[in-house]
């Protein structure tokens, strides 16, 4: 058999919320048995069942507005369904997964549940039986609404085997990923203790503890204690999961199942039968029971069942061996999970290994002599057991009811290479990554945004970028988003609790769409003395594009520009290093962007801008544009000085007679209606200052070397006309500054080039151009300084757009790029974050687990279990949770899920008071769903807000006909294309009652 990775477990068992909890419980020897609550049934009417077990606290509660579920189905399913979705959720994110990326795959899921007491007290009356209650109450249906619900198309069933079912169900989920029917599975049980009912079966045959306490391998051994539990495993293939470099707990080695046959009866245990499955299963994982260290055994605590295992356990580990193999049963702990036992043993299991160390056995200081543990080369653990180093192994056993018995061996995880240098390599604590957190609901985000940072605090301050890249794995899959750059934990504590406690919940919310993006590539004048040292010394991906350009640019310049920018070196101003400097650097911050999933939608280049917004467009190749680049600089370097440009704040209108005054002065770019650089003769350029400043006009001089963009660059034009270049056209928009519109199909050839370098550069036409053809959201700046985001600004063409840049100016690092990719990501992209971290960064970090709203219970005693005594009537199951019930019985507090902006309440002051169609629309609705109407609002969409399906869809059908007469008879053919939103529906409705209308 191969072998299998447990990478991700949730579980909730009695006194236990979550993994870390259920090891706490088993590392201080605790108990989660209590009195039984009085939402399951009053005890004193059941004498003859124990008044204690083990319950989940919160068993009703479910978010169903997470899971697009109606309030009246939800009020409909069994708690078992309720219990795995959250269980399912939690466990994939464990496994370092947003279980949205699992969407549409073949993951498996195999849930053990044991026998339908939902369905036999929800069914029973025959009259109040529905189409919910029906789905609602199937066992079979437990595995199949994880499969619905997560979209997984894989293999999906339910298992009953008694006792046994969540460890055979996790042996099929092992069968199936090694058969190659699905990738990814998870596996468990899930157990609820509904009704006394079983527990009276156990009493009469005899095997109820009178405490409700299972007491295995003890003297003091008196039965079972029934509880609740839920606990999934997600599985994969060990080499897989190793290839994705996943956390994992332990490895499944091998597993079996059979069956007793026929024995001494149907529910009694078999002894040759277990040792046969344990033999089956160290066969199948090619190990000898001798190395087998510990054996989480059945071990129910029953007299007869206790002493039956013991004796198949000593048959197969009883060999010579330096110590004797240690046993325990987690049912001391928790008590008998019935349909999740096997679950609860093999996460227990899990964990000792993972942990390195076995939890003692409870109720294991008074040992049952009568099992002769020791003569059969077994011992209870009475205190934790370390476990040495290298492979450990492990078994656990669960037995079925019925006689199906399964056993599987378990091995600790394989030691895997440290990436270089690990967390400690150096600069690991400075390494900057964004932090990302997803939710539903602004109410769900602000929660788990307090949740994040209450784990994050209770763990050892140092380097984020880790975690970071965890929760950009696993945190991103909702609608509800937020993003912070950070580089270390105390850091992202503070901005988890700033954020949490803002009612905008600033940093986060809900995009719409994908963002549209256009880059700005930066011209000559931006440059300094070591531009973007922080971004290269940061980020290696901008290091590696760097290095691109450099290599491009080195063998026509012969010097490195890369040395030259990050050697601080002043030489980075003249035109012959200024100019292929500046172009190594839009190069690489583009392609850096780009290799992160930000992909422009346009692009602009201002002046000498337009050679790296070429490349990034298709229409020049790097090896060209590096070649042209450096001819460009070392033409105008050799040009003569005496030349230069001044920055205005007139249009060119009023400059004209200026200009015409001065003999080779000219408007070199014109990036705004009253935005106008002049380029000429410095003297020239002196006497314009002056008059303009008499006028009261504002007039910058320029930090450049040259009167660029005038007749001055004429020589400089010439060269670049001889050359033969390579080109394609874009590939994408390109807004040309030199023609003051996008280029479809046009070569940028040396003509264009030549006439690029003297003509006047055209920008406030190209944005225009370029907003019109792209409506880009955000606009990037590609350049080592802002300067065109401003020109935007001023020139006012791109109102409402998000002006982002990864290197704003000197001082710039990594923390600037990374609110780049975060401010985007709020906006709706999905970046490729791995690429923003270095190796030794893309370890998986543990995170706290979604918490879910507890704002909805989903269960009412008094609607199935009768306040009578069993003298007085036979148990019977009473009145059936059904759709004829008030929502109220099922909705102790509101919905959290708020309005859409802009919608009201659609009750009788909302939006449908005068409205007679929405009205009759949102009642049905209301009616069908469950909802209370006034969270039936116009905007609200049928399938994704407020979870219907086709059957309710039939039903709102016959409600809407009912309520609105004058319609008529509607098919829900007709209905479909209107079934965008509530209001939608009521719109077709009132045109067609107004076309019926006479």
């Amino acid at each position: 058999m191969g072998d299998v990775a447990i990478v991700g477990i949730d579980c909730t068992f009695p006194g236990a919320a979550g993994v870390q909890a259920y090891w706490d419980l088993l590392m201080r020897g605790g108990a989660g048995i209590t009195p039984v609550p009085a939402q399951r049934w009053e005890a004193r009417d059941f004498p003859a069942v124990s008044g204690s077990g083990g319950f989940i606290d919160d068993a009703d509660v479910f978010d169903s507005d997470f899971f697009s579920v109606t309030p009246r189905e939800a009020a409909a399913m069994d708690p078992h369904h309720r219990l795995l979705l959250p269980c399912a959720w939690r466990a994939l994110e464990d496994a370092g997964r947003a279980p949205g990326d699992l969407a549409g795959t073949e993951t498996g899921v195999f849930v053990g549940v044991m026998g339908g007491e939902w369905g036999r007290l929800t069914m029973s009356d025959l009259a109040r039986v529905t189409p919910l209650l029906g789905s609602g109450s199937s066992a079979g249906m437990a595995a199949n609404r994880i499969s619905y619900h997560f979209n997984f198309t894989g293999p999906s069933l339910a298992v009953d085997t008694a006792c046994s079912s969540s460890l055979v169900a996790v042996h099929l989920a092992a069968g199936s990923l090694l058969t190659g029917e699905c990738d990814t599975a998870l596996a468990g049980g899930v157990n609820i203790v509904l009704s006394p009912s079983l527990g009276m079966v156990y009493g009469q045959l005899g095997l109820a503890a009178a405490d409700g306490r299972c007491k295995p391998f003890s003297a003091d051994a008196d039965g079972i204690g029934r509880s609740d539990g839920v606990g999934l495993v997600v599985l994969r293939r060990l080499a897989d999961a190793l290839a994705d470099g996943q956390r994992i707990y332990a490895v499944l080695r091998g597993s079996a199942v059979n069956q007793d046959g026929r024995s001494n009866g149907v529910i009694a245990p078999n002894r040759w039968s277990q040792q046969r499955v344990l033999d089956s299963a160290y066969r199948r994982a090619g190990v000898a029971p001798g190395r087998v260290a510990f054996v989480e055994a059945h071990g129910t605590g029953t007299v007869l069942g206790d002493a039956i295992e013991c004796a198949a356990l000593g048959a197969v580990h009883g060999v010579p061996r330096e110590t004797p193999c240690a046993i325990g049963s987690v049912k001391g702990n928790l008590g008998h999970t019935e349909g999740a036992a096997g679950i609860a043993g093999l996460i227990k299991t899990a964990l000792a290994l993972h942990h390195r160390i076995v939890p003692a056995s409870l109720f294991a200081d008074r040992e049952n002599p009568q099992l002769r543990l020791g003569e059969r080369g077994l011992r209870l653990l009475k205190s934790p057991l370390r476990l040495p180093r290298g492979e450990s192994l492990a078994g656990v056993s669960s037995f079925g009811m019925g006689g199906t018995n399964a056993h599987a061996v378990l091995g600790s995880a394989p030691r895997t290479p440290r990436a270089a240098g690990g967390a400690r390599a150096h600069g690991a604590r400075d390494a900057v990554g964004v932090f990302t957190v997803s939710a539903d609901t602004p109410e769900a985000l602000r929660r788990n945004l307090a949740a994040q940072a209450d784990a994050v605090a209770g763990r050892p301050r140092g380097g984020a970028a880790a975690l970071c890249r965890s929760s950009n794995l696993v945190k991103t899959g909702l609608p509800h988003r937020f993003a912070v750059p950070v580089r270390d934990t105390g850091e992202l504590v503070d901005a988890l609790r700033r954020a949490a406690a803002l009612q905008d919940t600033a940093g986060g919310g809900r995009p719409w769409g994908r963002p549209v993006t256009a880059f700005l590539f930066t011209g000559q004048g931006s440059e300094f003395p070591g531009m973007t040292a922080g971004l290269h010394r940061d980020c290696p991906l901008y290091r590696r594009h760097l290095a691109e350009a450099d290599e491009a640019l080195a063998p026509h310049l012969g010097a490195s520009v890369r040395d030259l920018l990050l050697g601080g070196d002043e030489r980075v101003h003249r035109p012959r290093f200024a100019q292929p400097a500046l172009f190594a650097v839009g190069y690489a911050l583009a392609r850096t962007l780009t290799s992160l999933g930000v992909t422009p939608a346009a692009v602009l280049g201002h002046s000498l801008g337009e050679y790296a917004a070429a490349v990034t467009a298709g229409a020049l190749g790097l090896e060209e544009a590096a070649r042209l680049v450096v001819r460009r600089g070392a033409l105008t370097d050799g040009l003569p000085a005496g030349g230069g440009m001044i920055a205005t704040s007139a249009g060119p209108e009023e400059l004209a007679g200026l200009l015409a005054a001065e003999p080779g002065t000219a408007v070199a770019a014109l990036n705004g209606p009253a935005d106008t650089v002049v380029s000429g003769p410095l003297d020239a350029l002196d006497r314009i200052t002056q008059q303009l400043t008499g006028r009261g006009v504002r007039v910058r001089t320029l930090p450049v070397s040259h009167a660029f963009h005038s007749p001055l660059m004429a020589p400089a034009a010439a060269g670049l006309r001889t050359e033969a270049v390579r080109c394609a056209p874009p590939a994408l928009p390109l807004a040309s500054t030199r023609y003051g519109r996008v280029l479809r199909h046009e070569l940028m050839d040396a003509g264009y080039w030549a006439g690029q370098i003297e003509e006047p550069v055209l920008m406030d036409s190209a944005l225009g151009a370029l907003v019109a053809d792209a409506a880009p959201t955000h606009l990037i700046e590609i350049g080592p300084r802002g300067l065109l985001l401003q020109i935007a600004a001023r020139g006012g063409r791109v109102p409402g757009v998000e002006y982002l840049h990864p290197s704003p100016g000197p001082g710039a690092a990594g923390p600037e790029l990374a609110e780049v990719l975060a401010a985007l990501y709020r906006g709706g992209l999905d970046p490729r974050w791995e690429e923003l971290y270095a190796p030794e960064h893309r370890g998986a970090e543990p995170l706290a687990p979604y918490v879910f709203s507890s704002a909805r219970r989903s269960w009412d005693r008094e609607s199935f279990v009768p306040a009578v005594r069993p003298a007085a009537a036979p148990v019977t199951a009473l009145a059936a949770v059904t759709a004829s019930a008030p929502v109220t019985d099922f909705t102790d507090c509101p919905a959290e899920r708020p309005e859409p902006s802009g919608g009201a309440a659609a009750g009788a002051v909302g939006p449908d008071a005068d409205d007679p169609v929405l009205h009759a629309v949102v009642r049905a609705v209301a009616e069908v769903g469950g909802y209370p109407p006034e969270r039936v609002v116009p905007e609200a969409r049928f399938y994704e807000d407020l979870g219907f399906d086709s059957v309710m869809i039939m039903q709102l059908k016959n409600q809407v006909e009912a309520r609105l007469p004058r319609v008529g008879e509607v098919s829900v053919q007709e209905m479909l294309p209107a079934l965008r939103s509530v209001g939608a529906l009521a719109e077709f409705l009132a045109d067609a009652a107004m076309a019926r209308t006479p």
